[in-house]
């Protein structure tokens, strides 16, 4: 049921002119949570319009589907984005994301790098001035790290 939830999700989201950035499911599978982002090419975020107009399709696709749940939940993915594919470390090359590993690189599980890319399978970071590629299914979670700017009282 899960795999096809996200199957799902892949391929409806972008006729509605946005990206997965991520789902899940609770535990018992009564509420859904879609996280959506607008494509790599916008610059516009994603809007509360946005979240109702696609939980109202996505309302009618999954009981079209048969899909079973009590609740259904569509939001922007944050200031700290999961990274799930290699396209999304693609698109945030140059920012700071945190990296939670599989097994430990360095003697640590998580670290805070700057993303530099892809090349292949691998993740291209710098971390204290040296790059580091890392096997994308190495990761086990990544997510951006917000970058706030402050503006300074007048």
């Amino acid at each position: 049921m899960n795999l096809n939830i996200g199957e799902l999700l892949e391929t409806t989201l972008p006729a509605l002119g946005f990206e997965l950035a991520d789902w899940e499911m609770s535990p018992k599978g009564r509420t859904i949570r879609v996280f959506i982002d607008t494509p790599e090419n916008t610059t516009s975020g994603v809007t509360v319009d946005d979240c109702a107009a696609v939980s109202h399709h996505l309302s009618r696709l999954f009981a079209v589907e048969n899909i079973d749940y009590d609740r259904l939940e569509v939001s922007s993915p944050g200031l700290d984005r999961p990274l799930r594919k290699l396209a999304d470390f693609v698109r945030f090359a140059g920012s700071e994301a945190q990296l939670t590993l599989r097994e430990p690189i360095e003697g640590s599980r998580k670290m805070k790098v700057l993303l530099c890319g892809v090349e292949s399978d691998r993740v291209l970071t710098e971390r204290a001035g040296a790059t580091l590629a890392i096997e994308h299914h190495q990761i086990e979670r990544a997510r951006l790290v917000p970058k706030l700017e402050w503006r300074k009282a007048k």
